[in-house]
């Protein structure tokens, strides 16, 4: 602390520093600047959590290996609460601890529909013609101390401001292990336990809606993960959440609260997470996801969900070009227990992603979703959609423009047939600026 002198009295000056997000204080036109999954700059590394080395590739966990799989414009990190950690607390970090990284990021469209009551479920997506406020994203992250790390995703809308996530990480558990606590979104699949910010699309996929709920599926819980010595990469993700929950666990009990008597009443998750690295310019994950819980038609009655997810991506790692492309798919099977029947539904989305230049990218998506059927195969009117009797299918594309890392403006395109006769025509004009440490995007 300097001291100024004024005569024979000396002044002492204090200095007050506040931190800095270090995507914020690089050019944003420069490629060091790309954060490490698309939200957010990449975590320095600390002496405080024990290392990790994958045998394969040298890399210390699971989420560095995603490093390299999901850092073009918008790409769905993989949900992980390894994903994008920030500094931990050391001797001379107190300055951290007590200012957290924040940021906020605000999302809004204009949106044309050629019906007066669109088919959109996802809690975010545009719903009318005319301008739509998509949200408000504020969130807080930091190390409490050397053993837990806090993230919190405050979100607001014209109905009010709600948690949208808020937990707790451990930072220094053995063996590969890594566990949270508190409200989060399931790492069911790849898509659902991403935020809105991350997507490709200005709307939700249906199938997350119709199987999930608007929100996507999240509740509060716990989460255990571990990262596998294996010859490639291996994470296995196991949850245990509430199976309440409005907008979040539409096939389970939704809004329904029933006490917790057993253990066969939260809603479990499961998931593997695999990693391979094809070549230096390819790459690819797979994962295998289930969820199991207690539906809302009788106490006794369950309902069990199934998916697979594909992320295939080619990045030259090692030239200096923009070039991205990104095929990213997931499929889903439901069963559900009813009063007399059993109901099974699927259902896929794909999409393609191509950054053709720096500052612009365009993908394009697919959409496909089952009516209800018995075993037999006979459709049947499910309680939850009663008017879906007919194979829906829905198209889109976008087309993504990035002034820097902290701004997205897109142009979206897209065609709903829920019925093999009836389209329903959209097209989206959206804006995305970010201010602070966690919304910005790869560039």
């Amino acid at each position: 602390m300097p001291y100024i002198s004024r005569g024979r009295a000396p002044l002492l000056a204090v200095t007050i520093l506040f931190p800095i997000s270090t995507a914020a204080a690089q050019d944003p036109a420069s490629p060091a600047s790309e954060p490490a999954n698309g939200t957010g700059p990449p975590a320095p590394s600390s002496g405080f959590a024990p290392a990790r080395t994958d045998a394969a590739s040298g890399a210390e966990s699971f989420d560095e290996l995603e490093l390299m799989v999901a850092t073009e414009p918008g790409a769905p990190p993989s949900g992980s609460p390894r994903d994008s950690a920030p500094p931990l607390v050391t001797g001379g970090g107190l300055a951290s601890a007590l200012n957290p990284a924040i940021s906020a990021i605000l999302d809004v469209a204009f949106a044309y529909f050629s019906e007066d009551e669109p088919l959109q479920a996802g809690h975010h997506d545009p719903k009318r013609t005319g301008f739509n406020w998509q949200g408000l994203e504020l969130s807080l992250s930091g190390s409490v101390d050397p053993y837990l790390r806090f993230d919190a995703h405050l979100g607001f809308c014209h109905e009010g401001a709600a948690v949208e996530e808020a937990y707790a990480t451990t930072l220094a558990l053995p063996g590969g292990l890594q566990a949270r606590f508190g409200k989060f979104l399931t790492r069911f699949g790849r898509l659902n336990s991403t935020h809105m910010h991350t997507w490709n699309f200005a709307d939700q996929p249906f199938e997350l809606s119709r199987l999930f709920g608007g929100e996507g599926e999240r509740g509060l819980g716990a989460e255990v993960s571990v990262v596998l010595p294996l010859p490639w990469s291996v994470e296995l993700v196991g949850s245990a959440t509430e199976a309440h929950g409005e907008g979040s666990t539409r096939s389970f009990l939704d809004e329904e609260e029933r006490p917790m008597e057993s253990f066969l009443d939260p809603l479990y998750t499961t998931a593997i997470k695999q990693f391979f690295a094809l070549s230096n310019d390819w790459s690819l994950v797979w994962g295998l996801s289930a969820n199991f819980g207690p539906n809302a038609s009788s106490d006794d009655h369950r309902t069990e969900i199934y998916g697979t997810d594909l992320y295939l991506k080619f990045r030259p790692l090692h030239r200096p070009e923009p070039r991205v492309v990104s095929l990213h798919s997931e499929w889903f099977y439901r069963r559900r227990e009813l009063p007399g029947v059993v109901l099974r539904d699927y259902g896929q989305f794909t999409e393609v992603l191509w950054r053709f230049a720096r500052r612009w990218a365009t993908a394009a998506r697919y959409e496909l979703g089952s009516p209800a059927f018995d075993a037999e195969g006979t459709v049947l009117s499910d309680p939850l959609d009663p008017e879906w009797m007919d194979t829906r299918h829905r198209t889109s594309t976008s087309v993504s423009f990035y002034p820097t890392e902290f701004s997205r403006f897109r142009w979206q395109w897209g065609s709903d047939l829920p019925h093999p006769h009836q389209a329903i025509w959209s097209t989206f004009f959206t804006a995305e600026v970010s201010l602070g440490a966690h919304g910005a995007h790869a560039f």
